[in-house]
């Protein structure tokens, strides 16, 4: 059984760092240009998008750093995992794009949908 140690063996400890690491530098991404990324959010019909962008990109900054950390791993995977959920279904829905975005949003919900598989697996290991 895992604990907060980081010792469950190097595939899952090796696949956590790359994961939430990943997680993390996406949403610095985010903060490099945070007037599209609000625009973007707004675009799609975010209540409050110059509020909640930067809140949802900051908390998958941290939330990535403590995954990849496996520091109070109940809060950061379920961070995620909450994250990419809303994320997906909302800001992704290639089937509402019109035809010049569809295509892009379709890899973005594709993408999407594997992390949130991923972070529903480190989410079971730290509830173990």
């Amino acid at each position: 059984m895992p604990d907060d140690s980081g010792d469950e063996g190097a595939p899952f400890g090796i696949g956590r760092v790359l994961f939430g690491l990943g997680m993390a530098l996406q949403a610095s991404e985010d903060f490099r240009d945070m007037e599209d990324t609000v625009e973007y959010a707004e675009s799609a019909g975010v209540p409050m998008p110059e509020l909640a962008a930067p809140f949802a990109s900051g908390m998958m900054l941290v939330s990535g750093l403590m995954v990849a950390l496996w520091k109070k791993p109940k809060l950061s995977t379920g961070a995620v995992t909450t994250f990419l959920a809303v994320v997906t279904l909302t800001m992704h829905d290639f089937w509402n794009a019109d035809e010049d975005s569809r295509d892009g949003e379709r890899l973005a919900f594709w993408g999407n949908l594997a992390m949130f598989g991923g972070a529903l697996a480190f989410l079971r290991e730290a509830w173990r």
